[in-house]
């Protein structure tokens, strides 16, 4: 018989990078994205790439910080003018707790920045990312 530890690794390891405020709800969608993911969730990784230029995507969205401001604790604009709630989790404690949500917007905003769809480790990074912010 083959124990698989992999529940238990993904449950201690979003307890030492989750903050404080994140609920069930975000740690379930977070487990969700890591289970399909290549390695453990890295908020270094998903830093990188809410910051980085990317080159694949459309030309006025090179980067997440192009509608999300220039740290996750700000408040962001789309294109047409309208705000986007800051996407640091201490900021919006709501944020990340809708499994449908956040594969709706992982799908259009990844097209529009990278040009094709995330990886599941990139949304699990990224998460990690804006949970421990």
């Amino acid at each position: 018989m083959k124990l698989s530890f992999a529940p238990l690794a993904a449950a201690l390891f979003l307890t030492a990078i989750a903050p404080a405020s994140a609920g069930p709800d975000q740690d379930s969608v977070l487990t969700y994205f890591q289970q399909r993911a290549d390695s453990a969730a890295s908020p270094e990784r998903g830093k990188s790439l809410f910051e980085a230029r990317h080159g694949g995507g459309k030309p006025q969205t090179p980067s997440c910080t192009s509608c999300h401001g220039g740290t996750p604790s700000e408040t962001g604009k789309t294109r047409a003018g309208k705000e986007i709630a800051p996407m640091a989790l201490s900021r919006t404690p709501q944020r990340f707790s809708d499994l449908k949500k956040v594969e709706k917007w992982f799908r259009r905003n990844c097209n529009s920045v990278l040009g094709r769809e995330c990886t599941a480790q990139e949304k699990s990074d990224f998460l990690a990312f804006m949970m421990s912010q």
